[in-house]
């Protein structure tokens, strides 16, 4: 079952409140079992299919970068996915510099809940 787009706006917002807390037991009650993230990391594509993984990409992201902000973000809900466009702004903790990118993130559902999510992101052009 693919939720609508009322029930999408619920389980993104128990998501997101995870993702940025980093609670895998929060993040658990919105994606199924099996949820697969994929994210490019440098030339490398990363896939993290389990709760060990996330929760170790978490620990290796920790403190690598500090205020970063999602803005102008905007969910386009598709019959089958929704789509989450946004440009992030922080700070490289290593070497202070300030970084900007702009990204597209894919979902998709099954039974009520979020199965995948594939991140697309580049550098944001001055």
């Amino acid at each position: 079952m693919t939720p609508s787009t009322e029930e999408r706006d619920a389980l993104f917002k128990t998501f997101g409140r995870a993702f940025f807390k980093q609670d895998l037991d929060l993040m658990y009650q919105v994606v199924a079992e099996d949820f697969t993230w994929t994210v490019q990391d440098g030339e490398d594509v990363r896939v993290l299919d389990s709760r060990e993984k996330i929760q170790a990409f978490f620990a290796e992201r920790r403190g690598k970068s500090e205020n970063v902000r999602f803005e102008d973000v905007v969910f386009n809900h598709a019959p089958e996915a929704t789509f989450m466009t946004y440009r992030m702004t922080g700070t490289e903790v290593a070497t202070g510099e300030r970084f900007a990118k702009v990204g597209v993130e894919r979902y998709t559902f099954r039974d009520g809940k979020l199965t995948e999510k594939d991140v697309y992101s580049r550098p944001a052009t001055p």
